[in-house]
């Protein structure tokens, strides 16, 4: 004889084992892991403390970095200095700017990693922008 019950019958009717049920959990906890760290960007606690401290560093040698551009522009041979900063070689650029004292911030005991670097790539790039001349309408 045939079975003609229908779809929802048999699923009504389905039941399934103890091992079933306890598997199908395990396998949908290690596919929301998997996709979680994978693909949704879960990180770690020991990630997480590791990201977040260099999101405090670079935040502070962006503003350090900050410091170092307006001590530069303030001070009163800042145009020549600029000229010679922009013939430097790039890999001498953080040294010229750190023995021209403006990468030590007073406040700071021990130097803050990158502010050289980040201040001279501002100053550099400020005075690409403003030399570029200024496109006119016609």
């Amino acid at each position: 004889m045939e079975n003609t019950s229908s779809l929802g019958t048999r699923w009504s009717d389905y039941r399934p084992s103890k091992g079933l049920w306890f598997w199908s959990c395990v396998g949908c906890i290690a596919a929301t892991w998997i996709v979680g760290f994978a693909f949704g960007g879960w990180v770690t606690r020991g990630t997480a403390a590791a990201m977040s401290e260099q999101a405090a560093q670079d935040a502070k040698a962006q503003l350090a970095a900050a410091y170092c551009v307006s001590r530069f522009d303030a001070a009163p041979d800042a145009s020549t200095k600029l000229a010679a900063l922009q013939h430097a070689e790039s890999w001498d650029r953080s040294d010229f700017i750190d023995k021209g004292g403006w990468a030590n911030m007073p406040w700071v005991k021990q130097p803050i990693e990158g502010v050289a670097d980040l201040c001279a790539q501002k100053l550099i790039s400020a005075a690409a922008s403003s030399a570029k001349p200024a496109a006119t309408s016609g």
